[in-house]
């Protein structure tokens, strides 16, 4: 229960605390009907009593009844808008949450387990607060306050009622106990299908090239058998709940109505009818006990499922990012100035380091390459810059700063990115290249026009029908792998970042564009530091420094041709992809 309140606001607890009295007041309203019954019933047996009496008595007890409506009503409307406000509070504080998360903490708990947190899990508990506000408060009260009314009744009674509560809370708790893990389950197996359709609809142009329908449809079926019959295993106890409850419920009317006949059979002609009243009024008040009861039947149902996924989400808003805010830097005497110090990375919970003794110094205006074979480590490093990780040993300075003292925003200000899977945000064109504040305030067409034309991407932007404002999908999945490319490059540089960092990001251009795009951006961005990462040579030949990684480690640094003579997986690396004659003419 702690899990499910404690995101509850004060606006929150002050709508709880209206709905508890409001709860309270139904609870006292019903209570009252059986006296009213038991006095209508009075009258009717007693010679001479007056119409109006009885109609007068009909009266409180029809008041009562609506009154009760009124009040039940007013507590679903309290309780949708305690449900409406926690789900926004606790969604809003998931969302900083993951947004404050470095990789680690994304790659923890991944895409697919976050989404279903975000939805489903929030989904849940919501339903929970809406209905279970209501059984919560309103099962004790009227249990309580039935009892009081029905204590000094017959001792035979009360003891009957009492062995019907125990029999009610022995199959609540067992229903509980072997119904919980099967729903705490059920909300990994959502996570697991989650996964499997995001896979299925992200790679499905893949699955249809290779013919993998089949195959595909083979792992949904068995991630969705797995939940199905997780879930009907739960279901299925706690279907014996419903129809245990209704046999109690009818045996304490059979049991009160024997123990009744008993009773009555055995007293004196002047109290049968005294006690015909109290066994219709205590069997009224034994029902309302019994019936208290079985409400907690939905929180059994609800609640299992609705506790879990308040601790799958508050373990997301609880963790805290392993990159976390500096204390900022006022002034700094360098501009655009990366280096690396005897720098070391190695993932969470991995064996090995990937980055081992990484030292290498970029100033202003440089452009630095970083090549080497797949897994040495280049994407990792640059991805150390930003933040994205922070390294384990030894330290990355930004303008002559550790980057772990600037703020995230003022780090991320400095630099322009594009990652090596260019991604694309649904909108246009102009809002893709306009994306994020950056140094300045807002962006001007201008600005965005010269960024395009930067990124060699305004002659396909320009004969769109609608220019700029053409429509973008998500995940640019209505462009080209090269078009789409050239829109982040353009994003990167309308920043006017004083670091330009670019991830494999010429991969999908031809090798004119590619030359082209290098040639502006030298032009036209000039004092900005480059970053490269990139596997072709030609892109990365007249670099001002390259750096070689093998297997984490700086295999060698320098020019192109220095290279070709002083480093052998270099030499390997450009000999795989030109001829020694081109490599000579280059």
């Amino acid at each position: 229960m702690k899990s499910l309140i404690k995101h509850f606001n004060k606006r929150d607890w002050i709508a709880v605390a209206g709905a508890v009295a409001m709860i309270g007041l139904s609870v006292w309203l019903e209570l009252l009907m059986p006296e009213y019954m038991k006095d209508i019933t009075q009258l009717i047996v007693i010679p001479g009593a007056e119409i109006s009496d009885i109609l007068l008595a009909g009266g409180k007890m029809l008041l009562c009844a609506l009154a009760s409506v009124l009040v039940t009503v007013l507590v679903t409307v309290i309780s949708g808008y305690l449900a409406a406000d926690y789900s926004f509070t606790v969604r809003a504080k998931l969302y900083d949450a993951v947004e404050s998360f470095s990789m680690a903490e994304i790659n923890r708990f991944s895409t697919a387990s976050l989404i279903t947190r975000s939805t489903n899990d929030i989904t849940q508990v919501q339903t929970m607060i809406v209905m279970g506000l209501m059984v919560i408060v309103r099962a004790p009260l009227m249990a309580v306050f039935a009892i009081t009314k029905i204590a000094d009744k017959s001792a035979e009674w009360t003891f009957s009622a009492g062995v019907a509560v125990v029999l009610v809370i022995i199959v609540l708790g067992i229903c509980f106990l072997f119904a919980h893990p099967r729903f705490k389950k059920i909300q990994i197996l959502t996570d697991n299908i989650n996964r499997i359709t995001r896979e299925n609809l992200t790679g499905l142009r893949v699955i249809r090239a290779y013919n993998a329908e089949d195959y595909q449809k083979k792992k949904f079926e068995q991630a969705n058998d797995e939940i199905t019959k997780n879930s009907m295993t739960a279901h299925r106890i706690m279907a014996i709940m419903m129809p245990s409850m209704m046999l109690i419920m009818n045996g304490i009317s059979v049991v009160v109505y024997w123990i009744g006949a008993y009773l009555i059979d055995g007293a004196p002609l002047a109290g049968k009818a005294e006690l015909f009243l109290d066994m219709a009024v205590f069997s009224q008040y034994a029902l309302m006990v019994i019936i208290a009861f079985m409400m907690l039947n939905m929180i059994f149902i609800l609640g299992p499922r609705a506790m879990v996924a308040a601790k799958r989400i508050n373990e997301v808003i609880d963790t805290k990012s392993s990159v976390t805010d500096g204390k900022g830097v006022d002034h700094t005497d360098k501009t655009g100035e990366i280096e690396f110090r005897s720098v070391g990375f190695r993932y969470p919970d991995a064996a090995e380091s990937v980055l081992e003794n990484i030292s290498f110094t970029a100033k202003k205006g440089e452009t630095v390459a970083i090549i080497g074979s797949t897994g040495s480590g280049k994407s990792t490093l640059i991805n150390l810059i930003p933040r994205f990780y922070d390294c384990t040993e030894g330290e990355v300075l930004v303008d002559g700063e550790n980057v772990r003292d600037y703020t995230l925003e003022q780090l991320h200000n400095k630099i322009g990115y594009v990652p090596q899977r260019a991604v694309l945000f649904s909108g246009d064109i102009n809002t893709n290249v306009a994306y994020g504040k950056g140094n300045k305030a807002e962006y001007t067409q201008e600005d965005v026009s010269r960024a395009v034309r930067i990124a060699q991407a305004q002659e396909f932007v320009e004969s769109c029908e609608d220019g700029y404002e053409h429509p973008v999908a998500q995940g640019g999945s209505n462009l080209s792998g090269g078009q789409k490319q050239r829109l982040c490059i353009a994003r990167a540089v309308c920043r006017r970042p004083e670091i330009l960092i670019f991830d494999d990001s010429f991969s999908a251009l031809d090798y004119k564009t590619d030359r082209e795009l290098r040639d502006t951006l030298k032009k036209e961005t000039a004092g900005t530091t480059n970053i490269i990462v990139a596997q072709r040579i030609g892109t990365i030949m007249d670099a001002d420094r390259i750096i070689v990684l093998n297997e984490g480690r700086i295999a060698g640094i320098g020019k192109h041709r220095d290279l070709l003579k002083t480093c052998e997986i270099y030499k390997e690396i450009a000999l795989s992809q030109l001829s020694e004659e081109e490599l000579n003419h280059a």
